[in-house]
């Protein structure tokens, strides 16, 4: 809780995957993908509850073994390719308000982001309440900067992607972000199928080593050489069977 607010942590984790069969409960340095995030998410100082939407009684399973709640199933036709984040999120609030649960903010978790840390989440919550809870969304600095970016036409011309000229020292350049998937926030009452939470007017600014977010195969093997060289690789991953490990 934070200022009197009852705080839900979502984690939504389908059981298909194109790119990566099974990817949500893959071993990462030494536990299942979603551990990461759900037990981050529960060594936050602010959030309440943490629950994850899935289709999959694999991942049902595995969440709850690393302390999740899963108070229901979601839907095949959530499930798809297809099927957009807050489709899943709205879903997931509608299901807990007919239990009687009711939240005053969500944040959103994606699990394919295992490098981001509670205190990230804990920064990210706090900088949400003290920018009047617009909604917020994490991003972290590009490493190609869009003023160098050029587009062909049809007809072979370059063209810049940005209208300005390019005329500049690097070091003189603007910095830009994108948005890296890992934290997005939002009021209760603000969560519709209208509501885009890629545009949420709050940026949060990841650290660029821990905003990795795990697509392909090769994103696993980037993951696992980044673990292995960070001290806290997993300093709050709790098996429920076995204990700290």
């Amino acid at each position: 809780m934070y200022i009197d607010k009852k705080i839900l942590a979502v984690i939504p984790a389908r059981g298909g995957s194109k790119g990566v069969p099974g990817k949500n409960i893959k071993e990462l340095h030494g536990h299942p993908l979603i551990a990461y995030t759900i037990s981050e998410a529960r060594a936050s100082s602010y959030i309440d509850d943490v629950v994850v939407t899935t289709d999959s009684y694999d991942i049902a399973a595995v969440s709850r073994r690393y302390g999740a709640r899963v108070p229901f199933m979601r839907p095949a036709e959530l499930s798809s390719d297809t099927a957009k984040s807050i489709d899943v999120l709205v879903h997931a609030v509608k299901s807990l308000e007919d239990m009687g649960e009711r939240y005053d903010t969500i944040v959103f978790l994606q699990p394919t982001s295992p490098l981001r840390r509670s205190i990230e989440i804990d920064e990210a919550i706090k900088a949400f309440f003290n920018h009047g809870e617009m909604g917020l969304v994490s991003v972290s600095q590009v490493a190609e900067n869009p003023i160098l970016t050029r587009r062909f036409d049809g007809f072979g011309i370059l063209h810049p992607l940005l209208p300005v000229s390019s005329t500049v020292r690097r070091q003189d350049m603007p910095l830009f972000y994108h948005v890296d998937g890992a934290i997005y926030i939002n009021k209760v009452s603000d969560i519709s199928l209208s509501l885009s939470l890629n545009d949420n007017p709050i940026g949060y600014e990841m650290p660029k080593n821990r905003s990795l977010d795990i697509d392909e195969i090769e994103d696993f093997m980037r993951a696992e050489e980044i673990m292995q060289r960070l001290d806290d690789a997993e300093p709050h991953i709790v098996n429920q069977d076995y204990g700290m490990e």
